[in-house]
């Protein structure tokens, strides 16, 4: 055997053995990213986070350092769960069932009034997503014309913390109310308003030939960050290098879902079907100014200020969903780990 075909017949031996496949045809690596020094799964440290919702847009980043391999990069086996109505997940985290969860300032801070300890580490939606949807021909053109415009349906859950706080700040007596039933319904009324997030809501609408006007909740004063990273103090004290690592990775994934999301939204759609890959684009889009408001800039993504966390609490106390004094916003979050 010459020495050239000794050579071939090596490589051919070579590319047959186990974990010597392309990436394109790893069943462990069905993205086709070539990880470079990902150590092996044997190696890696398994951590759960519990999402407070089906996957969506809202979770992006953390599903594109799952998918991009950034957790691994840190030596992590990252799980991400699925939430939905009833699931603990403020409890699960306080009690360190699970380390991390993704959820909502304004429910940290209920459940901080009830003792639960959590503690936010990384925020990076910035402005809230939640707004209310009406119909260009209804002529409403800001949340304070819910109260002048005769006839209006109003299709919301009135127990939710930003339902509370529209009550209060304007008068909504004269608006006829109803549960929250999906997009449906607002397509056959011009007059009917609901609630929705702006990262999905209207681009469905628009899809069946509506013309959506989304008024967001923020611009009335009631603006919480959104999926916000999760965990407890005791993960904080006794394992601070593990949350270095889920924040870095979450960090990176959030910029990578911001500037390049294809990949990201094809596993997302794959895990929730009612989350197409047209709509999880769209509300990439609307991420992109909710995460960077004012041009914000990329290394800053995720950061948290006491005002805001401030401003929350009084609102939550005037609309009587905490007890005044039962929260300390300073003790809802920590900034420790953004500056690393």
């Amino acid at each position: 055997m010459t020495v050239r075909n000794w050579l071939i017949a090596v490589m051919v031996m070579m590319s047959c053995l186990p974990g010597c496949e392309p990436a394109s045809t790893n069943p462990n690596n069905p993205s086709g990213n070539v990880l470079k020094d990902k150590p092996p799964a044997a190696q890696l440290t398994p951590i759960e986070i519990q999402l407070n919702w089906k996957p969506e847009a809202e979770h992006g980043g953390y599903y594109a350092a799952l998918v991009h391999g950034y957790f691994a990069e840190e030596g992590l086996d990252v799980k991400l769960t699925p939430g939905g109505p009833g699931t603990p997940l403020m409890e699960s985290v306080a009690t360190n069932r699970i380390p991390f969860g993704v959820d909502n300032a304004d429910k940290l801070l209920r459940a901080r009034a009830e003792d639960a300890e959590v503690v936010a580490v990384f925020a990076p939606i910035q402005d809230s997503p939640r707004c209310i949807l009406v119909h260009e021909e209804s002529g409403i053109k800001q949340l304070s014309d819910l109260q002048t415009t005769p006839g209006v349906t109003l299709a919301w859950n009135d127990s939710q913390p930003f339902a509370k706080f529209l009550s209060k700040k304007f008068d909504l007596s004269q608006l006829q109310m109803t549960k929250y039933s999906g997009v449906g319904p607002f397509l056959l009324d011009k007059k009917y308003a609901m609630q929705a997030y702006n990262i999905s809501e209207p681009f469905l609408a628009k899809q069946e030939g509506a013309k959506p006007v989304t008024l967001l909740l923020s611009d009335a004063g009631f603006n919480t960050y959104t999926s916000l990273l999760l965990t407890n103090p005791k993960v904080i004290s006794g394992q601070p290098e593990l949350v270095r690592s889920v924040l870095r990775a979450s960090l990176k994934g959030w910029r990578r879902y911001l500037t390049d999301a294809g990949e990201t939204n094809r596993h997302i759609a794959g895990l929730n079907p009612e989350m197409p890959e047209d709509v999880l684009a769209f509300g990439v889009t609307e991420l992109q100014a909710l995460c960077r408001p004012n041009d914000l800039p990329e290394d800053q993504i995720g950061r948290m200020e006491a005002e805001r966390w401030q401003t929350l609490v009084r609102q939550l106390e005037e609309i009587q969903l905490i007890d005044a004094n039962a929260v300390q916003a300073e003790s809802a979050f920590t900034t420790e780990f953004l500056s690393q």
